[in-house]
C-alpha cells in the first residue's frame, strides 16, 4: 500500500512530463514553428513599446497631475531605457549563463512590478521608481528577443523575421498613444499605468507556455568553450558602430511620439487627435517595416535603402512643425520603417555564432546609452529655446547623422572582409 501510495507522485511526474512533451512537439514539429516563435517574442516586444510610450503618451496628465517641466517629462521617458546603459552587456551574459527564456521571464516579471508600481504612486518619486524597474526587466528583454530571433532565422528569412520583430515597437507605441488617453479620460491615470502591467503578465505566461531554445543552437558550441567566447576588438569596434547606428535612428524616431503630440497640443488639437495624428507615423511603419526586411531578402541593396531612409526620414521630421499635416505623419512613417530590418541585420555580418548575445548586450548599450541621454536633452532644449518644435528638428538631425555613421561603418567592414557577410 505505502508503495503505491509513493508511486503516486512518480507516475504524476511521468503523465505531467510525458504530456508537456506531446504539447511542445506538436507544437514544433511542423515547419510553421519558428514563426510560432517569433510571434511570442513580437507580442513580448509589442508590450515593451506599450509600456515604454506609457509617459509620452499621457504627457498632458503627467504634466497637469504632477507640475513638472518638460525636461522632468524627458527624464521619465528616459528613464525607463537608462538601466540600459549598465545592464544591456551583463544581460547578454546572464542570458548565455542561466538561458535566454529564464531571463526573459524575469525580465517580464519586473515590466510587471514596476508597472504596478508606476499605477499605484501618486508622485513623481515613485513614478520614477516603477520605470526604472520597468526598464531593468524591459532591458533584459530586449537585448535577448533580437538574439533569440537570429537564433531560430540564422540563414533564412532573417531579414524578414528581424523587421518583423523590430515592428511590434510601433505596434505598441501606436496602441499607447491610442488607446492610454483614452483609459485616463474614461478612468484614471493610474488605470492606464497599470494596463502595460497587465499586458506583460500576459506575454509572460505565453513566453513560458511556447518558447524553446531552437535545435541548432543545442551543441552549436562546445560546452568547454562558452565561458572562454570573447568579442574580438574588430567584433567590438563594429558592433559599436552599428549600435550608434541604431541608437541615432531611434532617438529620432521616439522624439516625435514623445513631444509631437505636445506640439499638436499647443496648436490647439485636443489631446486625443493629437495622439492620433502622431500614431500615424507608428501605423505606417508597421506596414513598411516588413516591406524593408523582404526587400533586402528579396532584392539586397540594404546599404542604398538605409541611406536613402535616414535621409528622407530626417528633413520630412523637421518638417513637422511647421506643416504638421495627415500625409506628412504618414510619409514620415513610410520611410522610418524601411531601414529597421537591415539595421538590425548589422549585428550578425560582424558577430561570431558564439558571441552574438553578448554582442547584442554591446548594440544595445549604445541604443540604451542615446535614450537616456538625449531624449532629456530634447526636452531642455523645448524649455531652453522655448519653441514647440525644437525637439523636432533635433530629432531630424539625429537622423543625418545616423547616416554619417553607417557610411563609416561599410568603409570599415569592407577593411574586414572575414567576417560572416555583408548585405
Amino acid at each position: 500500500m505505502q508503495k503505491s501510495v509513493a508511486a503516486i507522485p512518480d507516475s504524476l511526474g511521468w503523465i505531467r512530463s510525458h504530456s508537456m512533451t506531446f504539447v511542445t512537439s506538436d507544437i514544433h514539429s511542423n515547419a510553421w514553428q519558428r514563426w510560432i516563435i517569433l510571434a511570442v517574442l513580437f507580442l513580448a516586444r509589442t508590450a515593451m513599446g506599450f509600456q515604454f510610450q506609457a509617459v509620452g503618451a499621457l504627457s498632458s496628465f503627467v504634466i497637469a497631475d504632477l507640475g513638472i517641466d518638460y525636461g522632468k517629462l524627458g527624464l521619465l521617458i528616459g528613464l525607463y531605457l537608462l538601466p540600459g546603459v549598465v545592464i544591456a552587456y551583463p544581460g547578454g551574459l546572464l542570458g548565455r549563463h542561466f538561458g535566454d527564456k529564464r531571463t526573459v521571464i524575469l525580465g517580464l516579471a519586473l515590466m510587471v512590478a514596476g508597472g504596478l508600481l508606476t499605477m499605484s504612486s501618486n508622485d513623481y518619486a515613485g513614478i520614477l521608481a516603477g520605470r526604472l524597474i520597468s526598464g531593468v526587466g524591459a532591458v533584459l528583454l530586449n537585448v535577448l528577443l533580437t538574439k533569440m530571433t537570429t537564433d531560430w532565422f540564422i540563414g533564412r528569412e532573417i531579414g524578414t523575421a528581424l523587421a518583423l520583430l523590430v515592428s511590434s515597437w510601433p505596434i505598441g507605441i501606436g496602441i499607447a498613444l491610442v488607446t492610454l488617453p483614452w483609459i485616463a479620460v474614461h478612468g484614471s491615470i493610474g488605470m492606464a499605468f497599470g494596463s502595460t502591467a497587465a499586458a506583460a503578465a500576459l506575454v509572460l505566461i505565453a513566453i513560458g507556455i511556447v518558447y524553446r531554445v531552437p535545435p541548432a543552437v543545442h551543441g552549436s558550441i562546445p560546452p568547454g568553450r562558452i565561458g572562454r567566447a570573447r568579442l574580438s576588438l574588430r567584433e567590438l569596434g563594429l558592433v559599436s558602430l552599428a549600435g550608434l547606428i541604431w541608437m541615432l535612428f531611434n532617438v529620432g524616431y521616439i522624439l516625435i511620439f514623445s513631444f509631437g503630440p505636445a506640439l499638436l497640443v499647443s496648436r490647439g488639437l485636443p489631446e486625443g487627435d493629437a495622439g492620433f495624428l502622431i500614431s500615424l507615423v507608428a501605423w505606417t511603419v508597421i506596414v513598411t517595416i516588413p516591406l524593408g526586411g523582404v526587400i533586402i531578402d528579396r532584392v539586397g541593396h540594404a546599404t542604398l535603402l538605409m541611406i536613402a531612409s535616414f535621409a528622407a526620414f530626417g528633413l520630412s521630421t523637421m518638417l513637422v512643425p511647421a506643416t504638421p499635416s495627415l500625409l506628412l505623419m504618414i510619409f514620415v512613417g513610410a520611410v522610418a520603417g524601411l531601414p529597421c530590418g537591415a539595421m538590425m541585420v548589422l549585428p550578425s555580418e560582424v558577430l561570431r555564432p558564439q558571441n552574438r548575445a553578448a554582442g547584442m548586450g554591446v548594440f544595445l548599450t549604445w541604443y540604451y546609452a542615446g535614450m537616456a541621454l538625449l531624449t532629456p536633452a530634447a526636452g531642455i532644449l523645448r524649455d531652453v529655446s522655448g519653441a514647440a518644435g525644437a525637439p523636432l528638428f533635433f530629432a531630424g538631425a539625429l537622423e543625418l547623422a545616423a547616416l554619417a555613421v553607417l557610411i563609416v561603418f561599410r568603409l570599415l567592414q569592407h577593411r574586414h572582409p572575414d567576417f560572416a557577410y555583408k548585405r
